[in-house]
């Protein structure tokens, strides 16, 4: 039927047909549509203008039903100079998801749990990402399998098993590359200096590396292994600066958004800046509204200061409880990464760092050493993260590292506990006669302030020859605690001097 209609009209006429008012009131009415519309090719050149119909016109809006001209190719999307930037990055979004690929059945995957007790204290939705809970301690694994995994392809494993890798490393990193190298048949050599901790020692030789201890501080060690590099052929994989190991470590960006979609916002510790060019680079190719903020001690700021510069430079760092983060000058490769995604970078204090470990202790049951705990130290009450705009967002903290030593997490927790107002020092002075220090013993008993230790001396007291000075150091349960008994103790006529009031007076 629809044949014998189409070989009734003229090619011209069907090719300039205009639907006349009569038909597209009847469409609009729903009637059904005309078969011999149906029937007509759709053609983009086709003109739908009314007018005289004629099969002389050969004007550009008309076209034969057999023509079939071509679709003209898509135009390709123009990148702009922000995407150009971002591609010659020494890492991009390509390299991380390759070496997601890469490291997925030699690297475990860390949870991403949401923690109540911290969600409740914070008035925000917090996400730990446990990445402690890797085999040596710490994230430095994905990036030194990388490295590895990379070395292998470019040079070959026979020749890369001739001459290994070596590396300068006080503890992660060392740890990370003993242990994959041995898993991946490669010799590791780690320079460590004095300082390295005994246990992170023992632990690399027990993967198989051959430890070389020289150097009283990480810069000393570095340009020790430097030496070997020349004399022994060895190849050097920079924990934090090396781009295989910044893809490494932005492996964890992507489990991040595949595990928290929602996620608003990621609080990332900053050291050599390896870790938050990577995280920085894959959360926010994925999701590009996310805010990612860095945190580092106010005692190694050299993130901070490479932004100030415009280039990385060296500060001068001081002792801290967050040593992983401890480094003097940020990576290169690492800093033209990062400028370009982190949104901001702040600092967090010894006592906020402190009070994180042993928050995450107390209420999550997690051990993290201090440069693990920087994120979370960041977003602490009081703290430079405690802002009103992030509350009731989702966040994701990475809990990078959990190698603390025994000893220094006997004193961190003693630290905490006093940043918490739960363990005070008091300087009183009392009767040196009998019963004087078992009254004010009493007194704290009976107010619930159980007494840590307490030290009293006569030589150095120049007051009443009578008269004793008593430094007690007590447990409470929080800041009113320690209020109600600083009260109490001025009522009875003690004056005490505490530990926040005046330091000096206590020596």
């Amino acid at each position: 039927m629809i044949r014998s209609i189409l070989s009734s009209v003229p090619r011209r006429s069907i090719a300039s047909f205009s639907p006349t008012p009569t038909a597209l009131a009847t469409k609009s009415r729903g009637a059904a549509p005309s078969l011999f519309v149906a029937a007509i090719p759709i053609n983009r050149s086709i003109s739908i203008e009314a007018g005289p119909e004629s099969e002389d016109d050969t004007s550009p809006t008309s076209s034969s039903i057999d023509e079939d001209p071509s679709p003209s190719p898509p135009r390709r999307k123009t990148k702009t100079e922000r995407e150009k930037l971002l591609e010659s990055l020494p890492v991009t979004y390509a390299d991380i998801s390759r070496a997601n690929v890469a490291i997925r059945n030699g690297v475990k995957r860390t949870p991403c749990i949401k923690s109540y007790f911290l969600s409740e204290l914070l008035g925000a939705n917090i996400f730990l990402k446990t990445e402690f809970q890797q085999f040596t301690g710490s994230f430095k694994e994905r990036g030194a399998r990388n490295a590895i995994l990379a070395l292998l392809r470019v040079m070959g494993k026979e020749k890369l098993q001739q001459t290994g890798v070596i590396a300068a490393s006080a503890g992660n990193h060392a740890l990370a590359l003993a242990y994959h190298g041995k898993d991946l048949g490669v010799p590791v050599t780690v320079v460590m200096p004095t300082v390295a901790p005994l246990a992170k020692v023992d632990k690399c030789r027990k993967f198989g590396a051959k430890i070389i201890i020289e150097g009283s501080h990480i810069g000393e060690a570095k340009a020790y292994a430097e030496q070997l590099i020349a004399s022994e052929g060895l190849e050097y994989v920079n924990g934090y600066d090396d781009p295989p190991i910044i893809a490494g470590a932005g492996t964890l960006g992507i489990e991040i958004i595949e595990d928290v979609p929602c996620v608003d916002v990621v609080v990332v510790p900053v050291g050599g800046a390896g870790l938050i060019a990577g995280i920085s680079c894959a959360v926010k190719t994925l999701k590009p509204d996310v805010t990612v903020f860095g945190v580092e001690p106010e005692f190694a700021a050299s993130y901070i200061a490479a932004l100030k510069a415009g280039k990385p430079v060296p500060v001068e760092v001081t002792p801290t409880l967050a040593d992983g983060l401890a480094v003097p000058t940020v990576g290169p490769h690492a800093f033209e990464v990062a400028r370009q995604y982190v949104d901001e970078c702040v600092t967090c204090t010894e006592k906020e760092v402190s009070l994180a470990i042993l928050r995450l202790i107390e209420n999550e049951k997690m051990v993290v050493e201090g440069g693990g705990a920087t994120g979370l130290a960041a977003l602490l009450p009081g703290a430079q993260l405690d802002r009103p705009e992030l509350k009731g967002k989702n966040i994701v903290i990475p809990l990078c590292g959990g190698n603390i030593d025994t000893t220094v997490l006997g004193r961190v927790l003693e630290r905490g506990l006093a940043a918490d107002d739960r363990l005070k020092a008091l300087v009183a002075t009392v009767s040196d006669r009998p019963g004087g220090i078992a009254r004010l013993t009493t007194l704290l008993g009976n107010n619930g302030a159980s007494i840590k230790d307490i030290y009293h001396e006569r030589a150095f007291l120049h007051a009443n020859i009578d008269h004793v000075r008593v430094k007690v150091v007590i447990e409470l349960q929080g800041k009113d605690h320690a209020q109600k008994i600083k009260q109490i103790l001025i009522a009875e006529g003690y004056n005490p001097v505490w530990d926040d009031d005046n330091h000096k007076k206590m020596i």
